[in-house]
């Protein structure tokens, strides 16, 4: 019997072709919405958590913002700093912008940045050829520089740019090695950069301090420890003005990112589902004008005896079959449209199983609930009262 009504079901369904495409489309729309802003979301976090994964989960960044009697950190400073216990390596980092040419071609606003050999050691995929900047480019102030992927393509088209020289602020610098090209959510795009010791920086931009370090760590579990130990050298530096200075860790950064975009997938997830909503109202709607049309039917199978289970049944498997078949469609849509949204933007992709699992259960949950009522009404009615409709 219950094969029989499987067989019932899946038959009204394909009768009425038009009205049931109608029906599925409203689950589909609210099933894809889930899986795609879910998705997308999961995405664009996974891409932001690896850049910063990538400055060091084992970080520590200081600004200097300085104050009126200290503009920003010293050499000591930064020594006082690498002397802690639990630090691996200081890397100072300056910046600034200006203009750089070859043989004639001048490029305008080019981010020049400071950076030492603990950078290099400390952070992966960054070189794409040549070598690093080493410690006897910081100690001896070398001219010496690597350059970006737009600068690459800009002067050295058909060409390696290891060995050629460019020209910055009128200074002849040597190239000794090319940059990576930077991620679509790179926090600090190296495309339009050339990066050189950090020594030879400050005496390029003219200016006698570093206003920013990166602290590398032994031990990431003792970050809180490190971070007082770094504060009380900046205090000593500033003389205990906290308004010169700011400390970051990476791991709280990675704890603020993931803990934002937990909400705001859950946000994203619930607006969509406003949409499965409406499609469950679509499949009531559909199964009460079903229960309408069909009540002749109803009274006649009742007076040869059909249960009133029976009856529910075939109206509940019907409303049931709707959904899921429009949470699969939509799981497929879904996916599609996540897939092409990062490519797009040039986020990383990726499927959460809690997911797939939450826009089929939720869909199947849906056409359960909206389809109880009218499947409950067709069980009750009285066969007299049905074959009087004829």
């Amino acid at each position: 019997m219950f094969k029989e009504s499987i067989k019932m079901s899946w038959s009204n369904i394909i009768h009425n072709k038009m009205r049931s495409f109608l029906t599925v489309l409203g689950v589909l729309i609210g099933v894809a919405a889930i899986i795609a802003l879910i998705s997308i979301v999961q995405g664009v976090t996974g891409s932001i958590t690896n850049q910063v994964m990538s400055m060091g989960a084992n970080t520590i960044t200081v600004s200097a913002m300085g104050t009126p009697l200290k503009q920003g950190l010293s050499q000591n400073d930064v020594n006082q700093i690498a002397a802690i216990n639990n630090v691996k390596g200081v890397s100072p980092s300056i910046s600034g912008k200006t203009s750089i040419a070859y043989q004639g071609n001048v490029m305008e606003n080019i981010t020049i940045q400071g950076k030492n050999q603990v950078y290099f050691a400390n952070t992966e995929n960054l070189l794409d050829s040549g070598r690093a900047i080493n410690i006897l480019d910081c100690t001896s102030k070398n001219r010496v520089c690597l350059i970006g992927q737009n600068i690459v393509t800009e002067y050295f088209k058909t060409e390696s740019a290891i060995d050629k020289e460019i020209i910055i602020n009128g200074i002849s610098y040597n190239i000794i090695g090319t940059l990576q090209k930077s991620s679509g959510f790179s926090m600090n795009s190296n495309d339009d950069a050339v990066i050189i010791p950090y020594t030879t920086a400050m005496g390029l931009l003219g200016t006698g301090y570093i206003n920013s370090v990166n602290v590398y760590m032994k031990n990431g579990d003792l970050s809180d420890e490190t971070t007082t130990e770094i504060k009380q050298v900046l205090n000593t530096a500033f003389n205990y003005d906290s308004d010169g200075y700011s400390v970051s860790n990476m791991q709280n950064i990675l704890d603020t990112v993931a803990s934002m975009t937990s909400m705001m997938t859950a946000l994203l997830a619930g607006i969509a589902s406003i949409a499965l909503v409406v499609g469950g109202i679509g499949i009531m709607n559909m199964m009460l004008v079903s229960v309408t049309e069909r009540t002749a039917e109803i009274g006649l199978r009742k007076a040869l005896g059909a249960e009133p289970k029976t009856i529910q049944w075939q109206f509940l498997l019907e409303a049931l079959f709707l959904s899921v078949f429009g949470g699969v469609l939509g799981l497929i849509a879904g996916i599609g449209i996540a897939y092409l949204a990062c490519q797009l933007i040039g986020a990383g992709f990726s499927i959460a199983s809690y997911s797939v699992a939450l826009a089929i259960g939720f869909s199947a949950a849906i056409g359960l609930l909206f389809g109880y009522t009218p499947a409950r009404r067709a069980s009750q009615l009285n066969p007299i009262d049905a074959l009087r409709s004829v």
